[in-house]
């Protein structure tokens, strides 16, 4: 595969790669499926300083476009360096490590975009490559071809999809749509399901996986989806308190000037005691997302977090419990998160843990129809978590909530 524009490297696409860890394997079954949303592999490559070599060729390849010739005489170097004895030919070899890295690692970061303006361009387009050398008629069937995002189809069908698969995916509004003469999306073809073999020559052995028709072994899966939706914070079990928790605070300075004045309620209030299920979508829909599918949502700074379900479930899946006056305000928190009315930041010194968390907390005033006083809300966030408080009577000053560094503040 030649580097075009389609695969130039953009920040998704870097730090997707990033992220992953290196793992050493004896054989490409060995790791399935999404689990490559979180290792960086190389079949049979089973030594640690081997996986790492060929994860910095990688990497350079991508952020630096090298091309696969260039790739070719680094993976050479490699082999020399380790005495490595792989399977099939050198030219095949490279080529699949090579193309199947930059591929995959594109389309996970070109997903993570589509989600993010989903809202405005709610139809993808499957787009067949013709650079390909040898297309499958299935690939070949289905470019052009229009879906709704959520549509089914795509948990299997997004791109890649097989070795050496070129495939990709582009995003249309409604007005798009109109343009090219359709009222609609297309109706997705059925998925059929067949049986296929894997690890003929593992040391594992072999065994049979369930595939749709047209797609290769390994592929049944969306690139960086499960990475997505790992990237949303937990709900810690205390809320935010005034002033520094769980340490000093640094810095801990504290404005001259007061809170900006308190605006309407943007969303109404739901009633108690609802399951809290209800609860947990009203949250989510503010920002795009629902408890099946999580959404890329970028503050006033344009710092990018990641909405879904898991914020509201346990370790085991289950919905946490909204009770009292959580519940029917989750979604003026959330209107603080979106449009607050200051944003601070500071660092926390956990002595227990012997290590800092840098905390960001969006703060925010509304006034709710038959409430007397002002309700806060207050939402924080931090790389072990999240937590969250709405309140009208606060049983410290409201100015205890801010404190740090001020990153934004609302104009009145």
């Amino acid at each position: 595969m030649a580097v075009s524009a389609v695969s130039l490297p953009f920040r998704e696409q870097n730090e997707f790669l990033r992220r992953k860890l290196n793992l050493p394997t004896e054989s490409w079954t060995d790791i399935y499926t999404r689990e490559h949303d979180y290792a960086f592999v190389v079949a049979g490559a089973n030594r640690d300083e081997l996986v790492a070599d060929f994860r910095q060729a990688v990497e350079k390849a991508i952020t630096g476009g090298t091309s696969l010739e260039e790739f070719r005489r680094e993976f050479d170097a490699i082999v020399a360096r380790h005495g490595w004895s792989y399977n099939g030919g050198r030219n095949w070899r490279s080529r699949v490590i090579y193309e199947t890295n930059l591929r995959s690692s594109y389309m996970a970061g070109r997903y993570e975009q589509l989600m993010a303006v989903r809202e405005e361009r709610p139809y993808w387009q499957y787009i067949h490559s013709d650079a390909v050398e040898h297309p499958r008629e299935e690939h070949e069937a289905w470019n052009g071809m229009i879906l709704h995002w959520s549509d089914p189809w795509w948990q299997y069908h997004f791109p890649i999809n097989a070795w050496g698969c070129q495939c990709s995916v582009r995003a249309l509004s409604q007005r798009d749509l109109e343009r090219m003469g359709k009222t609609g999306p297309d109706t997705a073809p059925p998925i059929v399901m067949e049986q296929r073999m894997i690890g003929q020559r593992s040391p594992n052995g072999p065994r049979v996986v369930e595939v749709p028709k047209g797609i290769d072994p390994g592929f049944e899966y969306v690139p960086g989806q499960s990475r997505l939706n790992s990237q949303i914070p937990p709900e810690l079990p205390d809320p935010p308190l005034p002033g520094s928790t769980g340490g000093p605070g640094l810095p801990n300075t504290r404005p001259p000037d007061e809170l900006p004045a308190p605006r309407p309620a943007p969303a109404g209030l739901l009633p108690p005691d609802l399951p809290a299920k209800d609860y947990a979508e009203a949250f989510l829909q503010a920002f795009g997302a629902d408890m099946d599918t999580p959404a890329v949502f970028r503050d006033v700074l344009g710092e990018r977090l990641v909405i879904g379900s898991e914020l509201f479930t346990t370790t085991k899946g289950a919905l946490k419990s909204m009770k009292n006056e959580r519940g029917p305000f989750m979604a003026l928190l959330a209107a603080a998160l979106r449009l607050p009315d200051e944003i601070w930041a500071r660092v926390e010194w956990h002595h227990g843990q012997k290590k800092a968390v840098v905390r960001r907390r969006y703060v925010a005033q509304y006034l709710v129809e038959g409430e007397s006083t002002p309700m806060l809300a207050v939402f924080e966030l931090g790389v072990d978590g999240w937590s969250g408080v709405t309140t009208f009577r606060p049983e410290q000053d409201i100015n205890d909530m801010r404190v740090g560094v001020r990153l934004y503040r609302r104009e009145e």
